[in-house]
């Protein structure tokens, strides 16, 4: 079971997903204990590959309300928890054109261990959002139509 913290509702609009990877997350306690209240914001956040490790760049944690420690960053870089498969997986795709590291969402593990889903994605031209957009659409109408003969 899984409970989910922050998701990025842009990044499904605006890439493609090629496939989802599960990554740990490096955390301070109270970075932790922050998230578990829903105060991180993965809007703008994205992943790099540097020196063998996968960082998290961008993701913003408001600092918790009650730490002693007030000297953390809040949009500090993160390393995120991979194995060096993964890794090297992730780097040889990313090294495509048009290849990025988008993170998804973060969640707790059984409630536990902080995660974070990272998908390999590809960015989406204007046209392609609108024809998912008008797919959206007809799927509505046809679920509507469906209700109303029964």
């Amino acid at each position: 079971m899984e409970k989910s913290v922050v998701t990025n509702r842009k990044a499904r609009r605006d890439y493609e997903i090629i496939y989802t990877i599960e990554a740990g997350l490096s955390l301070l306690g109270s970075e932790v204990k922050s998230l578990r209240q829903g105060k991180g914001n993965l809007s703008d956040s994205f992943a790099r590959i540097e020196n063998g490790e996968v960082r998290l760049f961008n993701f913003h944690i408001n600092p918790y309300k009650f730490s002693t420690d007030k000297t953390s960053d809040p949009i500090r870089v993160r390393k995120l928890l991979l194995h060096k498969n993964q890794i090297l997986r992730l780097f040889n795709d990313v090294q495509k054109k048009g290849f990025t590291l988008v993170p998804l969402k973060v969640y707790f593990k059984e409630n536990r261990l902080a995660k974070l889903e990272l998908a390999l994605a590809q960015g989406k031209r204007f046209f392609d959002k609108r024809e998912d957009l008008k797919k959206k659409v007809i799927d509505r109408e046809i679920q509507q139509e469906l209700k109303k003969r029964r």
